[in-house]
């Protein structure tokens, strides 16, 4: 298909706002549409208190107001400078600094990659996702995005629940900690887009200076402790495995990168995006991760950290280096602030599970994404809370399953863009994202969901199963399982998306 996209823009934004609650959302109410008596009574009341009440709709030239590099930097800059961050790299095992940057790198680069379709497209990321994978799949990703939203939320608040219980000698619950957590989360995403940026623009500050006194603290206790790199199959096992643990964490804002840049100008310089994104992304992630990795040494050395650790995870070790012999009141504040951080992490995560609700099946559009935000962050309350006491192996657990379907989907958009579209962002008539006629039906997608999914039974390597690949990988295993997701959805979708095309649409 032939045409313009910046000449089909001004038809389209007309055409949506005379016929906008006949074929769109309700959540999609712009300014002047939330007048009209058909827009959702909780949308009329959200645009009073000044919250976004667009969801799914294109936004449009007018709308595109946000011009901030360091706005699109800084979101990630706070969501990675967090106490979940910090707990992820005390898992690591001896030499794991080149893990960490390698697959830091790795699954940073997916996700400052899908933010520069946002200022072009108009689209939110699972939505412009249907131009090049399809209905199907792009309603499967949007069911496992919620799941993993909510997942998310709940394994960081568990890391933070941990910091609020153990200060003043447990006098704060942990059920008490989550719903503090909860709460402030909800206080932001509930205004959207704009008061979100405005928040991650200066939440990074506090937890910034924090790290640096653990640093200082960690330094002063003299605890640090090196092994000397061993190589061998066991090691290289090792390293897949953590390796994988990382990359989840790193990618997985993949999937609703594009919601964070699609109110940037569609002539805005999309390389200078990319590189605030991925620097944003990459700096305080590598950091947080290599800081947690050290500290988590110490406990080797230290009998008290090493029974805090035991009794509160990362939470108890965290609060070994600030508060026991150490910074005591002050140290327990700086625990305090660095728990609430997690706001910052959970904040995306809530956002865009309500617009992946609002994808996954028709009638659910029609609910506000406001009302998704509450219902999300409420099931998030539901999980952390029994899942408190099992933090460490929950939370590895999750990780790599959550690498596993980025894999899929990354293999999968980069195909379709990259082989089928030429890289070319003219190839989507994003004005047509509501036609179905525009888009795959997805079966070539759906195909290489499956193939990708064939891979991490094979390759994945868990407490509770092993493949038959990634057993034969050292001693205890290796986890291979995202880079063969990877590789079978990228040769199943590519092999399936020819016939597709040819004798479909």
């Amino acid at each position: 298909m032939s045409y313009d996209p910046e000449k089909n823009i001004a038809l389209a934004a007309e055409k949506n706002s005379l016929n906008s609650y006949e074929v769109n959302s309700p959540t999609s109410a712009s300014d002047a549409e939330v007048h009209d008596a058909h827009v959702h009574i909780i949308d009329r009341w959200a645009h009073k208190l000044g919250a976004e009440t667009k969801g799914l709709d294109l936004v449009t030239d007018e709308e595109k107001t946000d011009t901030s590099l360091w706005n699109s930097a800084s979101m990630w800059l706070s969501a990675n400078l967090v106490i979940a961050t910090f707990a992820l790299g005390a898992l690591a095992f001896g030499q794991a600094v080149l893990v960490i940057i390698f697959f830091s790198a790795l699954g940073n680069f997916t996700v400052a990659y899908f933010s520069c379709f946002g200022p072009p497209l108009g689209l939110r990321q699972i939505i412009l996702s249907r131009f090049m994978i399809g209905d199907i799949p792009v309603r499967i990703f949007s069911f496992i995005n919620v799941v993993a939203c909510v997942g998310w939320g709940a394994v960081n608040i568990m890391s933070s629940a941990q910091l609020l219980h153990i200060v003043n000698n447990g006098l704060l619950p942990p059920w008490a900690g989550c719903l503090i957590l909860v709460v402030c989360t909800i206080l932001v995403t509930f205004f959207g887009y704009h008061v979100i940026h405005l928040y991650e623009k200066w939440a990074w500050v506090p937890n910034f200076a924090i790290f640096i006194v653990i640093i200082v603290q960690f330094a002063r206790s003299g605890t640090f402790s090196s092994d000397a790199f061993v190589g061998g199959e066991t090691t290289a096992g090792n390293v897949l495995s953590f390796g994988g643990t990382v990359f989840g964490f790193a990618t997985g804002w993949t999937s609703y990168a594009s919601d964070y840049t699609v109110y940037q100008p569609r002539n805005a310089n999309l390389v200078k995006i990319f590189f605030a994104i991925f620097l944003g992304l990459f700096l305080p992630l590598v950091a947080t991760l290599i800081l947690g990795a050290a500290c988590a040494t110490g406990i080797a050395n230290k009998p008290e950290w090493a029974q805090l650790y035991a009794e509160n995870s990362v939470g108890g070790l965290v609060y070994g280096i600030l508060v026991v012999d150490s910074l005591h009141g002050f140290g327990q504040f700086c625990c305090v602030v660095l728990a609430l951080s997690t706001v910052a992490n959970n904040i995306p995560n809530m956002y865009s599970m309500a617009l992946s609700a609002q994808t996954f099946w028709s009638p659910m559009a029609k609910v506000p994404r406001i009302v998704w935000t509450f219902v999300g962050n409420g099931a998030t309350l539901a999980i952390c809370i029994p899942a408190y006491y099992k933090f460490e192996s929950v939370m590895e657990n999750f990780m790599n399953l959550v690498s596993y379907y980025l894999a899929i989907y990354e293999s999968l958009m980069l195909s379709s863009h990259f082989i089928w579209h030429k890289g070319n962002f003219r190839a989507y008539d994003y004005t047509q994202y509501q036609n179905k006629q525009a888009y795959p039906i997805g079966l070539a997608g759906t195909f290489g969901f499956c193939c990708g999914v064939a891979g991490v039974v094979v390759g994945m390597n868990q407490t509770w199963y092993s493949g038959v690949i990634a057993k034969q990988i050292g001693d205890y295993g290796g986890d291979i399982a995202f880079e063969l997701a990877f590789a079978f959805a990228f040769i199943g979708f590519n092999i399936t998306r020819y016939f597709e095309k040819k004798y479909i649409r």
